[in-house]
């Protein structure tokens, strides 16, 4: 068995999540009481806010982290780990590329810069079911207005992002090209695009007020959808402007042998595109102590 993490993405984050763990796991609870402020926000978000980039980030790589770290108290560990955009850093952060607190602070502040970083009501991002990546890219060339690909998520689905003449204009030639499915997303602009290149060379600012250690696991990164030798920083600072290729992860992950995935996050979206990529692989999600404790078994189980 080759056992990778998959970290869930900014969008899975929900009112409550971690609040069973707090109070089954005492490492669990430490974690959240050294972080009140996040612990607050992940667990009774009195201000309805943890559905916003500056606040959704934070949340969500501690929460990531507390339920990887369960599994490793548990003796399961990956040969292999990465993670969908934001999900990213919740990997490395459990890889150890930075300890827990200079990894908080720095997907704070890309989350401050993200949302902030264009003006609301100017850009906008589409998922577009039932085409092929090659179908889609064609389409892109022909229209008018900026529109690039965000995510290339699993056969079939894929995430446009641009301004609001692009990706109006691409909604309606996909549409007409035979996308099953054209479904504007409910976010503050078009993340993953060109037009977040200023908010990359600040962020940039940020990721070098820190030198990250070497990983311990092997990391595949969105932006290639492959291991990459280059300088972390210089990853992460594309990363945030640049397409992701997490089906092209999870293929790359498959051709070295990994035949187990564990989703770590709230929702189960990532175990949703694993099976639309290759149903044969065995997929778990750690979501809640139930789900934590039903793969802990099912996984020593198979050894």
């Amino acid at each position: 068995m080759k056992i990778a993490f998959l970290f869930a993405g900014q969008g899975a984050q929900a009112k409550g999540m971690g609040m069973d763990f707090y109070e089954k796991y005492e490492y669990a609870k430490e974690l959240y009481d050294s972080n009140p402020e996040i612990r607050d926000l992940c667990f009774y978000d009195k201000d309805e806010v943890i559905n916003q980039t500056a606040y959704a980030q934070k949340a969500m790589l501690l929460t990531s982290y507390v339920y990887a770290e369960c599994l490793r108290k548990e003796g399961i560990e990956p040969e292999f780990a990465c993670g969908l955009s934001l999900g990213e850093y919740s990997a490395l952060a459990f890889a150890g590329a930075w300890d827990l607190n200079d990894a908080l602070y720095i997907v704070k502040n890309r989350g401050e810069i993200m949302q902030n970083a264009l003006p609301l009501g100017t850009t906008k991002m589409a998922a577009i079911i039932g085409l092929d990546r090659e179908k889609i890219e064609e389409v892109l060339k022909t229209i008018e207005g900026v529109c690039e690909i965000a995510n290339y998520n699993c056969p079939g689905q894929i995430v446009i992002t641009g301004d609001n003449l692009g990706v109006d204009n691409a909604m309606k030639a996909l549409a007409d090209a035979g996308a099953l499915k054209v479904v504007e997303l409910n976010v503050s602009g078009a993340f993953h695009s060109s037009f977040l290149i200023p908010a990359s060379k600040e962020l940039r600012k940020v990721l070098d007020e820190f030198k990250p250690n070497k990983p311990k696991y092997n990391i595949v990164y969105n932006v290639s959808g492959k291991e990459e030798d280059k300088p972390l920083n210089d990853i992460l600072e594309q990363q945030i402007c640049h397409s992701v290729y997490f089906e092209d992860s999870i293929r790359y992950m498959i051709s070295k042998g990994v035949d187990t995935f564990i989703e770590i996050g709230p929702g189960k979206t990532l175990q949703g595109f694993l099976k639309r990529i290759d149903r044969k692989l065995k997929c778990y999600n750690v979501s809640s102590v139930e789900s934590l404790e039903q793969t802990i078994a099912q996984i020593k189980g198979q050894n």
